[in-house]
């Protein structure tokens, strides 16, 4: 099993500032995922939540059942110490996404509490980098 968590705002995807984040919604990214995952011989967990505590507990979830976990913690990955100690009790890996390349944004966006526990990050492929994260993940687990 392998979850995937979302953040704050994505579950208004493909409506809130299309020119960066694209168009496809948070549903279509689920059904990807579902479907690139099931190829792999991966069982995906994909779940979204506006709230910091929510994807904490989440995260706490993920340690009796994922095998890994794909995290866009979206504006939480700024922020939240929280989110980087859960993930920090988590023994399988953990791959960061970023739909935009955070790098290239405002300075505020450039750093990432997240990074400090994941191992591995995919930043600017669009909606592309779940499914490169689940590629990564079946080759880290096989």
């Amino acid at each position: 099993m392998i979850f995937i968590l979302n953040g704050p705002n994505l579950n208004l995807l493909g409506q809130r500032q299309p020119e960066i984040y694209g168009y496809e919604t948070l549903d279509d990214v689920a059904r990807a995922c579902a479907t690139h995952g099931a190829a792999l011989g991966l069982e995906v967990d994909f779940r979204q939540s506006n709230h910091e505590g929510a994807l904490v507990e989440m995260i706490h979830d993920a340690r009796a059942s994922a095998q890994g976990i794909i995290i866009n913690a979206a504006a939480y990955t700024h922020t939240s110490v929280a989110i980087l100690d859960a993930l920090q009790a988590f023994d399988g890996p953990v791959i960061e996404v970023h739909i935009s390349n955070i790098h290239r944004r405002e300075a505020f966006r450039q750093h990432s509490y997240i990074s400090a526990r994941a191992d591995a990050v995919i930043a600017g492929c669009g909606t592309q980098g779940y499914l490169l994260a689940l590629d990564h993940l079946a080759v880290q687990l096989a």
